[in-house]
């Protein structure tokens, strides 16, 4: 029969939940996860095959081995002694899920053949800004190529303005791209196509 513990362990202001569960006599192993927002930040797993064969065994000493490495890495995260470990999953999880780049001003980007663009970039993780990304910004289909670039600030915001060029006659269409350490994102906002010259009868 399995057993576990479900602890919620709070280090200055952040809230962790360690659970530790025996896996059962088909896989003998007791596993010790860390979890904080419903992501898994650690895990320790110990394997109790020999012990299960051995006299010693019964399901009360199992029931205290469980228990034992529940505390073990209870104390461990109280004491700082994970910490390392455990900013280095937050670090790589943050990377893993990329960042997200928005226009905040969508509905008004465009006036008086001026454009203005205001940009917030954050890490889809956390939602934490996304400071000190690169942010570049173009028309697709424009005569003339042009990039325009930023740098976000502290608070993941930015802000590009350039006169918009000669358009072609086709599909037309604003790019704004972020990128940040290894993530990238980029979003895409179709303009009316300039409509073809009509022929003179």
């Amino acid at each position: 029969m399995s057993s576990g513990f479900n602890t919620d362990v709070t280090r200055g202001d952040r809230v962790f939940h360690v659970q530790t569960e025996d896996r059962g006599p088909q896989h003998p192993s007791i596993d010790t996860v860390v979890y904080r927002n419903g992501r898994i930040l650690l895990r320790k797993s110990s394997n109790y095959a020999e012990f299960a064969a051995s006299a010693d065994f019964s399901a009360e000493n199992l029931k205290h081995r469980v228990e034992t490495q529940h505390r073990q890495v209870i104390d461990s995260l109280r004491s700082g002694a994970l910490d390392s470990e455990i900013a280095k999953a937050e670090e790589d999880a943050v990377r893993a899920a990329g960042i997200q780049v928005q226009l905040l001003n969508a509905g008004s980007w465009l006036a008086n053949g001026r454009v203005s663009l205001d940009i917030g970039v954050k890490r889809r993780a956390d939602n934490a800004p996304a400071s000190a990304a690169s942010i570049r910004a173009s028309i697709d289909g424009a005569l003339r190529d042009g990039q325009h670039a930023a740098t976000a600030d502290a608070d993941g915001r930015a802000k590009i303005e350039f006169s918009l060029p000669p358009l072609g006659a086709g599909d037309l269409a604003l790019v704004i791209e972020a990128e940040s350490d290894s993530a990238k994102d980029q979003i895409r906002f179709t303009m009316r196509s300039r409509p073809k010259p009509q022929a003179q009868p």
